[in-house]
């Protein structure tokens, strides 16, 4: 192969990930999330500046429902920024909308090289008796619109709340540019992410949480046309109404969630939990009834394999699923660590011995029953006065 050929595919590869990691949020998901926090707080997006970055509203659902919800949300200001076309790798193919064309600030040069920033302000520009995305103001930014140039960091600390679906690529990047910036935000990402290095001492301490919707359900994207999309996933998106069409395929993601640091009712749930004596007697699952709890071989707490199935009087230490998280009431609980890696290390978990094959050395829980390792388990208890 010759370097140009070389040089070729590498492109070929780079503009497949970019599209691949396009992934348009539905309308529906945004306002069930939204509407939880105000379920909370009616009052909690009033006087703010919010920001979609990564939004062109001709494409983004995220600036078209902040736009039309401005004046019953109450807000300030409306932000949105997109990305410019030549910095895109997965764009096969880029053409202006008629609304930039026809604008005065146009130019055929900028439309390709520079990202646009979208703004909305409490003024009926449009002449139609009310605020939407008619009245949008735009222009070309001095750079290509990434989140991480100086420029957008600047808008990022003008906003109150940032919301968006970041490329799935530059989670963590994303998120520790939000955190840096210290603003309340509601992002999606995959529920994978919870272990991260990145992510889990955030949850851990209380600074973000996920989100009240969507959390183990199947979430549907729109993905540019040509993307890898699995057929059985593009055929589930179709079945809970979305078809291809001209603009997009469909594919539903069962592993994404909302990540944020906003409130909501829904996390102080309490969970209704059964005793230690109830679970052996009644639960429904095999693994407890008639059994009970087993204990870790290199760590002192007990496996709890369902969520459901966390005993109410338990006063130790507990490991249990990460889907744990979709439940998680800080008033009810306290989490101290993860299973796995560093985090694990840290609460003092031992290395597996000799009898457990394949994961000898590995710092990860292992049963003492069976001598095998666990998967990923969060290691949490009550906290005091929450227990019954």
């Amino acid at each position: 192969m010759t370097s140009t050929e070389a040089h070729k595919n590498s492109n070929l590869r780079t503009a497949r990930q970019a599209k691949n990691d396009e992934f348009y949020t539905q309308w529906a998901d945004i306002e069930r999330e939204m509407n939880a926090y105000l379920d909370y707080d009616a009052d909690v997006f009033r006087g703010k500046t919010v920001l979609c970055p990564c939004d062109d509203p001709e494409w983004s659902n995220f600036a078209k429902f902040f736009a039309l919800h401005f004046t019953d949300f109450g807000l300030a200001k409306l932000i949105s920024t997109s990305f410019a076309p030549d910095s895109n790798p997965g764009l096969e193919s880029y053409q202006p909308s008629l609304f930039e064309i026809e604008s005065p600030q146009f130019d055929e040069v900028k439309t390709h090289t520079k990202g646009k920033v979208f703004t909305l302000l409490p003024e009926d520009i449009s002449g139609d008796g009310r605020i939407d995305i008619e009245d949008l103001r735009w222009q070309y930014l001095q750079g290509d619109g990434d989140f991480r140039s100086p420029e957008v960091t600047a808008l990022r600390d003008e906003a109150d709340i940032i919301v968006t679906n970041p490329p799935f690529s530059l989670f963590r990047e994303f998120l520790n540019w939000l955190v840096d910036g210290d603003k309340l935000f509601s992002i999606i990402g995959s529920s994978n992410a919870v272990t991260y290095k990145e992510v889990f001492p955030l949850i851990r301490s209380n600074q973000l949480w996920k989100g009240a919707t969507a959390n183990s359900t199947d979430m549907v994207f729109g993905v540019p046309k040509g993307a890898d999309v699995n057929p059985t996933d593009k055929v589930k998106a179709e079945r809970l109404g979305y078809p291809s069409d001209g603009k997009y395929d469909y594919t539903r993601l069962g592993n994404s969630c909302w990540f944020t640091n906003i409130e909501h009712g829904r996390r102080h749930e309490p969970l209704q939990l059964m005793d230690t004596a109830d679970n052996i007697k009644f639960s429904k699952h095999k693994e407890v009834r008639g059994v009970g709890y087993q204990k870790y071989d290199n760590f002192n707490a007990i496996e709890v394999p369902y969520t459901d199935a966390i005993p109410s009087d338990h006063s130790g230490l507990m490991g249990v699923p990460v889907t744990f998280l979709d439940k998680y009431n800080p008033d009810q609980f306290e989490i101290i660590g993860t299973s796995d890696g560093s985090f694990a290390a840290e609460l003092g978990v031992k290395p597996l011995g000799p009898d457990y094959v394949g994961n000898v050395g590995r710092t990860k829980l292992g049963l003492a029953s069976t001598h095998k390792a666990v998967f990923k388990r969060i290691v949490i208890r009550h906290r005091a006065g929450a227990q019954k």
